[in-house]
C-alpha cells in the first residue's frame, strides 16, 4: 500500500472543518467462491466434498411464521384526514429499504400493508454485491451476509459436459462478495427487525388501500381495516405495493411489455449435500432433457432448482408432488433423500409503467416494472429504486433540494429499468429460443463455448444483474479532464481497502449519507471552506483505490448520497464541488 494521503469530506450546511492526513495500514481482501470440481456426472449424486466456512446467526427467528397483528390507529377516529409526510404502501423489501432510509435521515415515515405475514417461499434469493452495500447503509449489511451463502462463481453445462467456469468477482479486495443467496423472507424479517427499532417508522398491518386521489396537494388514501374505511393525506405516497399493485390499478395505469411463452418450476429442496456454492445452469441435461435447469444453494440445508417446463405445460399440475419430486430426484440421483419446501410456477414477463413518477405519487420495485428471475434483476433492482428516491425525497421534504430533484429518480431509474428489460429479453430469448434459427445460434454458441471464449461472451445463462450507471443524468456534471479509466460520473463507486486512523477499512464505508468529496494528495493539511466541509478521518489509499479510480497527487471525487460519483476533476476546486453539489441537487446555477 502506497503512503499518499487520501482525504474524505462531507457536505453539510453551515459547517467548516478541515481534511488532513493519516497514517498506513494494510490491504484487506475479501472471499472469493469455492473453485469446485471440473466435473459434470449425469446426475449430482457422488459429487465430491466441498467445505464451505460460513457464520450463522446465534438466533434464528422462523419468519415464515411470523405474524403482526392489526393495531387500531389514532388515524382512524380523527374527525379530518390526518397528514403524513410520506406514506409507503408495500412491506416487502422495497418499501422497508426505502422507510429505513428516510427515517435513517431522521424524516418519518408511515408504513401500510394489507398482509399481516411476511411473504412466503424463497421467492427472490440473489442479492448482489451493490445491493448488500445499500443493506450496509440500512443496517442489516452483516446479518445478511452471515446468514446467506456467499459466491462468486457459475458453471455452464451442455447436457453432461462442464462448458466453462466463471467468476464474477475475479479481483480481490472487496468488502462484499458478488452476490449472496438468501431467502426473500430473510431479507424481508431483517428489514422489518430494523425498521421496528427506527422510531421515525410506523407500520400498520392489515391497511388495505382501496382509494387514491392524487393532486398538487398532495395524495389522498382511503384504507380499508377489519374495523372499517378511514382516510390520509400524504404529503408523498411511494407504492412499492408489488407486480400486481392495487394502487397502479386505481389510478387507471398498468405494466406494459412483453410476456414470453414459456414456464418454469421453482422447487425449493431441503437436503443435506456436499455440492459447492456455484451457480450451475444445464442446457439440454440428460435428466431434463431438451429443457434447461438452474441450481443455487440456500441458507438452512435448501436448495433452489428452476426446470424449465414450455408453454404448453398446466401450471396447477407441475406444481403437484407427484409431478414435482420424479424431476428432482432424476437431478439428485435415485437415493437422495430430500423434501419439498416450496413450489411454484412462473412465466416470463419483462414489464414496466410508462413513468414512475404521478406527481406526489411515485412507484418503486415491482410495482414500476418487472423482468424475468434469470439474472436476479428484480429484488436488486428494487433495493436500488430506494436507494436512488431516499436521499433525493429527503432533501424534497427539507427544502434543501429543488422539487425537480424528483424528476431525476424517475429518468434514473426508469432507464435502469429498460436496461434491466433489455439484458433479461436477451437471457430469456437466448434461454428459450422460439424459432428454429435462433434455437440453431445458441447451439452453435453453445457448442464453440468449451474451447473458444469468444463464444462463452455469447452464451446468456441470465446475465447477472449489474449496478446502473446513469451516464446521462441531468445530476452529472461532465468531465473536464483527461482519465485513462477510473469511475465515471453517473457510476456507482467501486469498493477498495483504505486506512483509517492507523486501521485497516474499506472505501464504501466512508461515504455518507450526504455529498461525500474525497481528494488524493500529499500530507500536507487542506482547508475547504466552501458550504462547510467537516472531517471524516485521517485515511490512506491503497494501491486498488488509486487503480480503481484512475488517480493521482490532486485527483477529486464528489459522491452523491447514493454512493454514485456527481463529479470529478484532477484537482480540488471549491467552486467546482461547490457547483457539482447544486447541479446533483437540481439547483443548477445556485451556488
Amino acid at each position: 500500500m502506497r503512503a499518499v494521503a487520501i482525504r474524505f469530506g462531507r457536505f453539510h450546511t453551515n459547517k467548516r472543518a478541515v481534511l488532513n492526513s493519516g497514517s498506513l495500514a494494510t490491504a484487506l481482501t475479501c472471499p472469493v467462491g469455492h473453485p469446485g470440481a471440473n466435473l459434470r456426472p449425469r446426475s449430482l449424486a457422488g459429487c465430491e466434498r466441498v467445505i464451505e466456512c460460513k457464520v450463522l446467526n446465534s438466533i434464528d427467528v422462523n419468519y415464515q411464521t411470523q405474524e403482526f397483528p392489526y393495531k387500531r390507529s389514532a388515524d382512524q377516529d380523527a374527525t379530518t384526514p390526518v397528514r403524513h409526510a410520506v406514506v409507503i404502501v408495500g412491506a416487502g423489501p422495497v418499501g422497508l429499504a426505502l422507510a429505513i432510509d428516510l427515517a435513517q435521515r431522521g424524516t418519518k415515515v408511515l408504513v401500510l400493508d394489507d398482509d399481516y405475514r411476511l411473504s412466503t417461499g424463497s421467492r427472490a434469493i440473489c442479492f448482489a454485491k451493490r445491493t448488500l452495500e445499500i443493506f450496509d447503509t440500512l443496517g442489516i449489511g452483516d446479518r445478511a451476509v452471515e446468514k446467506g451463502v456467499s459466491w462468486n462463481l457459475g458453471k455452464v453445462f451442455l447436457r453432461d459436459e462442464l462448458l466453462y467456469t466463471f467468476n464474477l468477482l475475479p479481483e480481490p479486495a472487496h468488502k462484499r462478495p458478488a452476490f449472496i443467496n438468501l431467502q426473500q423472507y430473510y431479507v424481508e424479517g431483517f428489514l422489518n427487525d430494523r425498521a421496528r427499532e427506527l422510531p421515525n417508522i410506523e407500520s400498520r398491518w392489515r391497511n388495505r388501500i382501496v382509494g387514491v386521489e392524487n393532486n398538487e396537494s398532495g395524495v389522498t388514501l382511503t384504507i380499508e381495516t377489519p374495523e372499517g374505511a378511514y382516510k390520509i393525506v400524504a404529503d408523498y405516497c411511494i407504492a412499492c405495493d408489488g407486480s400486481r399493485s392495487p394502487i397502479r390499478g386505481l389510478i387507471g395505469e398498468e405494466s406494459k411489455g412483453q410476456v414470453f411463452k414459456d414456464r418454469f418450476l421453482i422447487a425449493d429442496v431441503k437436503m443435506s449435500a456436499p455440492f459447492p456454492t456455484e451457480r450451475w445452469f444445464w442446457f439440454d441435461p440428460p435428466f431434463h432433457p431438451n429443457q434447461s435447469v438452474l441450481l443455487h444453494k440456500q441458507p438452512d440445508d435448501v436448495w433452489r432448482i428452476d426446470f424449465q417446463l414450455g408453454w404448453d405445460a398446466d401450471p396447477e399440475e407441475e406444481k403437484k408432488p407427484e409431478r414435482v419430486m420424479p424431476r428432482v430426484q432424476a437431478l439428485l440421483g435415485k437415493d437422495t433423500e430430500f423434501t419439498l419446501e416450496w413450489v411454484s410456477v412462473y412465466t416470463f414477463a419483462c414489464t414496466r409503467m410508462r413513468k414512475f413518477r404521478f406527481g406526489r405519487l411515485l412507484f418503486a420495485g415491482d410495482s414500476a416494472h418487472g423482468v424475468s428471475p434469470f439474472g436476479a434483476r428484480g429484488a436488486n433492482s428494487g433495493i436500488q429504486d430506494a436507494n436512488n428516491l431516499g436521499w433525493k425525497l429527503d432533501e424534497v421534504l427539507k427544502g434543501i433540494a429543488h422539487e425537480k430533484l424528483l424528476d431525476s429518480y424517475c429518468a434514473e431509474r426508469e432507464f435502469a429499468a429498460d436496461e434491466n428489460i433489455m439484458n433479461s429479453t436477451r437471457s430469456t430469448d437466448f434461454i428459450t429460443p422460439k424459432s428454429e434459427v435462433s434455437r440453431l445460434f445458441r447451439d452453435a454458441a453453445l457448442s464453440l463455448a468449451k474451447d473458444h471464449p469468444f463464444a462463452r461472451r455469447i452464451v446468456n445463462s441470465g446475465r447477472l444483474s449489474l449496478p446502473s450507471s446513469y451516464p446521462g443524468s441531468s445530476l452529472n456534471t461532465p468531465d473536464e479532464d483527461d482519465w485513462n479509466g477510473g469511475v465515471k460520473p453517473g457510476a456507482p463507486a467501486l469498493d477498495a481497502p483504505v486506512s483509517v486512523d492507523g486501521a485497516s477499512a474499506w472505501l464504501i464505508d466512508q461515504l455518507a449519507s450526504d455529498f461525500t468529496v474525497i481528494t488524493l494528495g500529499t500530507a500536507s493539511e487542506m482547508v475547504f471552506c466552501d458550504r462547510g466541509l467537516s472531517i471524516v478521518a485521517n485515511a490512506l489509499a491503497s494501491n486498488e483505490w488509486i487503480a480503481r479510480y484512475d488517480a493521482q497527487p490532486g485527483t477529486t471525487y464528489l459522491f452523491r448520497p447514493d454512493k454514485h460519483v456527481a463529479a470529478r476533476w484532477r484537482a480540488f476546486d471549491g467552486a467546482k464541488v461547490r457547483a457539482a453539489i447544486a447541479r446533483a441537487r437540481a439547483r443548477t446555477g445556485e451556488h
